[in-house]
């Protein structure tokens, strides 16, 4: 989990809330990189996490009830994950 914390602390503006990136969790990571990252960001989280995991964590994201992504990206990983993961 430390490779995904050193990827975010390099990217402080994805994650404005908070300074200490060792303590966020790979879904918090996972859900600031899809709604504000870049292609780059999100192929390189996808190269530290694995493809089924990044999936995994956006489905499980995605159909909660209250969801913090937005839905012009929940639409685009949804078609995303399913063709490729």
């Amino acid at each position: 989990m430390a490779e995904i914390n050193e990827f975010i602390k390099k990217r402080p503006g994805l994650v404005w809330s908070t300074m200490q990136y060792d303590k966020l969790s790979e879904e918090v990571i996972v859900e600031a990189v899809l709604n504000y990252g870049d292609w780059r960001d999100v192929q390189e989280m996808i190269k530290i996490l694995g493809i089924k995991k990044v999936a995994l964590i956006f489905n499980e994201e995605a159909k909660q009830k209250r969801c913090n992504l937005r839905p012009e990206i929940v639409h685009y990983f949804n078609l995303y994950f399913k063709r490729y993961a």
